[in-house]
Order: structure tokens, then C-alpha cells, then sequence
């Protein structure tokens, strides 16, 4: 601290009283300037274009070249390198995160990293801002400047993934509410004698107002089956885009009936009666929390005016009686 402490004085001999926020603001646009353009330009290793051609097929080549060549991003194309991950575990599990929160569109990963860099460099500039003018009011120390330019900036990069992720256990948690009346529905649908996939597409339909999350997965798995794909794989990436244990336990129920050719509806009516009764047991959980969790409540808002209502005169009468006493 003695340290810091003589740099900023030495600073505010130089520069003045801004001189430290000068100095930091100074390196850290020296810092990006001299990043971007390394980043940006950068040129693939050999070695690494061979470990890549050695890892993935063409299949998996063509489709990274439709990804940096889709319609609509032009904007952000150029700087795909920089904005998104070149590691294909890291920007499948980014990839998955994104869908589900609901986020399908091809340029999630590249706008969400843009959205991060974007939203950090623009915090940062805002808390550079504010710790201008607290120069102007006070006198704070170069620790304090310091983390008053640096923690808007980590809260800007921070704030897309906490939105994602929110979005994600919200998304998530209105598929496991709907789940069970979806299953009673294509229930229904089946022992009407529809089929598998005409049950689907139904349920997709009506579902959509109650369950919008949960009727757009039904709806992309009855188009995925329309398209000729296969129902076992459209099945499974179901399960992958909602990350919720029910809907994969449902999935493994189908092919498993589908499999060993045992009935549909009896595994349906089965599965749709342990998923009520597990909203039920969902239910019943939350009201037996209720009273622990109101208990803070009931002694901050209800004991002291209970208090003051038994007590208060009482106190009032021994003021009075001692206030009498002393004349």
C-alpha cells in the first residue's frame, strides 16, 4: 500500500489530481489496441489445421463452413473467429446452454460473446466515468479508483450469462409444470387412435398457450419427424434442448417401448400417472417450506408490534411515574 500510495503521489505531481486515472486509462486502451489487432488476424497454426482435419470428418467440416457463411450475419462474420470458441466441446456446450434458454438462432454463441465484450468494455467506460467525478467530490485512494473502473466492467461480462442462465432455469422449470398435462394429452391422442407423431404435432398445438417452451420443442420434434429424420435421434435431441429429467426420462420410456414393441398407450398412461404424482409431491414440498421460510418474516413484522402493543403502555406508565418522582 506504501507503494501505490507513493506511485499516486508522484502521479499527482505530474499530472494532477487525475493523474492516476489517466495513467490507468491510458494502458488499458494501449492494452486493447494492441490485442484486437493480434486476435482478429490471427493466423491458424499448421499443426493445429492437421489435429483438426484428423479429429473431425467432412460432414463436420462443411457444416463449421455453412456456420461461418450463414445468411444474416454478416455483421458479426468477420470477427467469428474472435467471438467464438474454436474448441468444438466448448462451443457445443455454450451451444446447448443457448438452446436451452431458448435461444435457437445460428448466431446465438457469436451475439451472446458479443454481448459480454460489448457490455464489459462498455461498463468499464461507465465506471471510468463515475470514478472521474468522484475525483471531483473527493479524494479517493488508487485502490478504491481502481475497483471503481474495474467492477462495472466485470459486472458488464458477467450480466449475459447470468441473464442466459436465468432464462435457462426459468425455461426449464415451465417445461417440468407443463410436462405432466402434455403426457395426459398425447395420452388421449393415442387412445384415440392417433398416432405417435399425429400426437405430437396435437399436443405442439394446444399446448401453446399454457406451455409456450414446451409446445416449441413438441412442434420442432414434429417437423424434425416430418423431415424424415430419425425418430430415436429427434427423440434424444429432445431431451438434450430441454434439460429437464423428466422429459428424458419420457424419452427413454418411448424408445424403450419402441425397442421391445410393447404398447405405447400402457407406457403412456404409466409414465402420465408418476409425473402428476410427482407435481403433487413438487407441490407439497414447496407448502412444507412455506412456514420455515415465513418464520423471519412473522418475527420481524409481527413480534415487534406485538410488543410495543403489550409493553408500550406499561413503559409509558413508568415514565411517567419517574418523571413524576424527580419534581
Amino acid at each position: 500500500m506504501a507503494i501505490l500510495d507513493t506511485i499516486d503521489s508522484k502521479l499527482t505531481d505530474m499530472f494532477g489530481p487525475f493523474g492516476m486515472l489517466i495513467i490507468v486509462g491510458i494502458l488499458g486502451l494501449f492494452m486493447v489496441l494492441l490485442a484486437l489487432p493480434v486476435l482478429l488476424k490471427k493466423e491458424k497454426d499448421p499443426l493445429d489445421k492437421l489435429r483438426a482435419q484428423a479429429r473431425s470428418s467432412d460432414t463436420g467440416e462443411k457444416a463449421a463452413e455453412l456456420r461461418r457463411k450463414e445468411i444474416g450475419g454478416d455483421a458479426l462474420n468477420k470477427y467469428a473467429d474472435f467471438l467464438e470458441p474454436q474448441d468444438e466441446e466448448e462451443y457445443s456446450a455454450i451451444r446447448l446452454k443457448l438452446m436451452q434458454a431458448g435461444y435457437y438462432g445460428k448466431n446465438a454463441v457469436r451475439t451472446f460473446h458479443f454481448m459480454q465484450f460489448a457490455l464489459g468494455l462498455g461498463f468499464l467506460a461507465l465506471g471510468a466515468v463515475y470514478a472521474l467525478f468522484r475525483t471531483t467530490v473527493a479524494e479517493p485512494t488508487t485502490p478504491q479508483t481502481i475497483m471503481m473502473v474495474l467492477i462495472p466492467g466485470v459486472v458488464g461480462y458477467m450480466l449475459p450469462k447470468y441473464w442466459v442462465t436465468k432464462r435457462q432455469q426459468t425455461r426449464q422449470e415451465e417445461i417440468t409444470n407443463g410436462f405432466p398435462d402434455a403426457l395426459d394429452l398425447m395420452l388421449v391422442c393415442v387412445e384415440a387412435g392417433q398416432s405417435l407423431d399425429q400426437s405430437i404435432n396435437r399436443v405442439s398445438t394446444e399446448m401453446r398457450a399454457g406451455a409456450p417452451a414446451l409446445a416449441q420443442e413438441f412442434e420442432t420434434v414434429a417437423h424434425e419427424m416430418k423431415a424424415g429424420k430419425d425418430k430415436i435421434n429427434v427423440l434424444k435431441d429432445m431431451s438434450e434442448r430441454c434439460g429437464v429429467p423428466d422429459v428424458a426420462s419420457f424419452v427413454t420410456v418411448l424408445i424403450q417401448s419402441a425397442s421391445f414393441g410393447t404398447s405405447i398407450a400402457e407406457a403412456l398412461r404409466v409414465f402420465s400417472a408418476e409425473m402428476r404424482d410427482k407435481r403433487v409431491m413438487r407441490a407439497e414440498e414447496k407448502a412444507n417450506t412455506l412456514p420455515t421460510k415465513m418464520t423471519l418474516a412473522t418475527m420481524m413484522l409481527t413480534v415487534p408490534p406485538l410488543l410495543i402493543i403489550m409493553i408500550g403502555p406499561s413503559v409509558y406508565g413508568i415514565v411517567e411515574l419517574l418523571s413524576n418522582a424527580q419534581f
